[in-house]
């Protein structure tokens, strides 16, 4: 076998031997990087809450009922004796609706029974006032991971995913008594409404560009496009008010919403409901229902098995009671010796950035002044909040019930929490995302990054790892959130997290151009799994751009750093093993670009990468001065 050179695939020659080492887990499509983080999180806060659960000795009033929750989400038994019962009694309500009329007089409890609508509301801070919420409604997902998967191109393997998702429907359609007959009309009419939503709803690249979701419209006008849907009573039924205007997520969707939902395709909608939402709760019935419920997305992923019934009960209790959860392990195994580390590194990373854009020679004074102010007014949450949100002492449920009768119970009160935000300020201390999630996100919204505990430990970031490695890892991973408050999206956004255009014409224009340039050094790659969207991944890969840009400028100005360990850190992170299905499946869906490709293709924009391992123009990983791109 040929030997790999670093010059020709960064991410091969750092990670093969890892590679070759790992073995993907039967219930899981992928291992190492941030799998094998999670895995071990996993495995970590499973053995608390066993112990929690043996000893009946619990830290606080929220874990004590997040461990009910869990040993209720693991009784197998207690799963089997309810079944499909309590999902075919929440679902009977359908039954109850044979005119449009009491279909609008039940419209809310079909929200709070967790069933499946032509329109989907929520309360969300209003883009162009951040410090406000405001109404959003869109439309529902399709039954295929894309509407990509519905285009003429590709009626093959439409056909095929179709009928597998449709063997796995029937067969729950079965469990819940019905005749053959009966489960063909029942798909019949469920494929034909689902048919007619993904010719209007967004494909995840139209979603990927997420500031076009702000068209405020009257709410006259959008009941007049919704109709015989009857959203004036809708709202004052959520609401005790009709707003007087709302946010439509999917203008196209609703112009053509009158063929979608109608007197004519009501019964249409009405199956396609019963069914879609009978699969959605099937994890919280029997095992043979869980199962069942997730052989779509395994056939998908190329997943080989359903997670036990132990690690299943952690992954729904986490996703419950997720803020207790993230503040516990914080506390407990990150601590504030690395917290306060951290901070400094994240610190040096906002200040690095802001001498940076001081120093650019091609964007404007006035467009510099607003990006600098951005920078400084930029929030951090790192590793875990200072406390557990008022919400999690509501999440309340009935433990002599089922477990679907519990999620239920917290699902409703999560409805019902947000519905109420409707005329409260945005509480802009709340976390994005738990302290035992082992990922970091960047909210355009807020403009405050959130870098949870898990994902602050190695390969990404250790106190007994060298400075370059840690740049070379978790510092280009706070630039990369950093540097999405000037990606595509968030370039939109103001200090503040407002839609405003603080650009000058020119500078707007220049940026716009290098965002032309990343979806074009992108799109269009061809990999043995499918080919790469670069307008899909646009965003994502301006921000491993600007993170890997930001920390090689403070490389080149520290002392005793080695570029070597730095890129061979970068190149570690992304280190991945998945299924040939797995990645196809991401290249559709994922706004993150390969971890082949984020690893082999950032580095070859900056000098330093060539100079570090003498790369040449005959080298594969060498690229033309006059095709690299460094925006930030």
């Amino acid at each position: 076998m040929e030997k790999i050179r670093i010059q020709d695939d960064l991410y091969t020659y750092i990670n093969q031997e890892k590679i070759d080492e790992l073995v993907i887990p039967d219930d899981m499509p992928m291992a190492g990087g941030f799998a094998a983080l999670s895995t071990d999180v996993e495995k970590l806060m499973i053995g608390e809450f066993n112990d929690m659960c043996k000893n009946g000795v619990y830290p606080n009033e929220h874990l004590e009922r997040a461990c009910a929750f869990y040993a209720l989400a693991k009784d197998v038994k207690r799963k089997k004796k309810y079944g499909i019962k309590p999902a075919l009694k929440n679902l009977s309500i359908l039954k109850k609706i044979g005119t449009m009329r009491s279909f609008n007089l039940h419209t809310k409890e079909l929200i709070l029974k967790g069933i499946s609508l032509p329109v989907s509301i929520a309360v969300e801070p209003n883009m162009k006032d951040t410090t406000h919420h405001c109404v959003m409604i869109q439309g529902p997902g399709v039954i295929l991971p894309d509407t990509s998967y519905y285009a003429e191109e590709r009626k093959e393997q439409k056909e095929m995913l179709i009928n597998l998702w449709s063997g796995i429907a029937k067969q729950v359609l079965t469990i819940a008594g019905h005749s053959e007959e009966e489960c063909d009309a029942l798909l019949k009419d469920t494929l034909a409404f689902d048919a007619v939503l993904a010719k209007y709803v967004k494909s995840n690249e139209e979603w990927s560009e997420y500031t076009k979701m702000y068209n405020p419209m009257k709410t006259g006008r959008v009941a007049g496009m919704v109709k015989p849907l009857n959203l004036k009573k809708l709202l004052a039924d959520l609401f005790g008010f009709v707003p007087e205007e709302i946010i439509v997520a999917e203008p196209r969707y609703f112009k053509n919403f009158k063929e979608i939902f109608n007197l004519d395709t009501f019964e249409l909608y009405k199956n396609w409901a019963y069914v879609t939402t009978l699969m959605g709760n099937c994890p919280y019935l029997s095992e043979e229902l869980r199962d069942l419920g997730g052989a779509f997305y395994r056939a998908l992923s190329g997943t080989a098995a359903s997670a036990s019934p132990e690690k299943f009960a952690y992954q729904l209790t986490s996703a419950m009671y997720s803020e207790p959860i993230g503040l516990y392990y914080g506390e407990k195994y990150f601590g504030e010796e690395a917290k306060k580390d951290i901070t400094e590194i994240v610190k040096q990373i906002v200040a690095t950035y802001q001498k940076r854009i001081a120093n650019n020679d091609i964007l404007e004074q006035a467009t510099k002044e607003k990006a600098i102010l951005k920078l400084s007014k930029m929030g951090l949450k790192l590793a875990y909040p200072d406390r557990v949100e008022e919400i999690y002492s509501k999440l309340v449920f009935d433990g002599s019930k089922s477990l679907f009768d519990a999620v239920l119970a917290i699902k409703r009160i999560k409805i019902e929490e947000n519905f109420a935000k409707l005329g409260k300020e945005v509480d802009r201390t709340h976390w994005a995302m738990p302290g035992h999630m082992v990922n970091a996100c960047y909210d355009p919204f807020v403009n405050d990054i959130t870098f949870p505990a898990a994902i602050l430990q190695p390969p990404f970031y250790s106190i007994n790892q060298t400075r370059s490695e840690n740049l070379g890892g978790i510092g280009a991973v706070i630039g990369h959130e950093i540097s999405h408050a000037f990606d595509s999206n968030g370039a939109k956004c103001d200090e503040l997290g407002n839609l405003n255009n603080w650009w000058t014409k020119a500078d707007e224009r220049k940026f716009n151009k290098k965002v032309n340039a990343m979806i074009k050094q992108f799109d269009g790659i061809e990999l043995p799994w499918g080919t790469v969207n670069g307008k899909l991944t646009v965003s994502e890969n301006i921000a491993d751009n600007g993170g890997v840009a930001v920390t090689l400028d403070i490389m080149s100005n520290s002392e005793n750093v080695s570029f070597e360990e730095y890129f061979a850190n970068w190149a570690r992170v992304w280190c991945q093993k998945a299924k040939p299905e797995y990645k196809a499946l991401l290249l559709q869906v994922d706004v993150h670009g390969p971890c082949y490709l984020r690893a082999n293709m950032t580095p070859r924009n900056f000098p330093e990468w060539y100079a570090a391992f003498n790369v040449k123009k005959t080298d594969k990983m060498y690229l033309a001065p006059s095709k690299r791109i460094i925006i930030w």
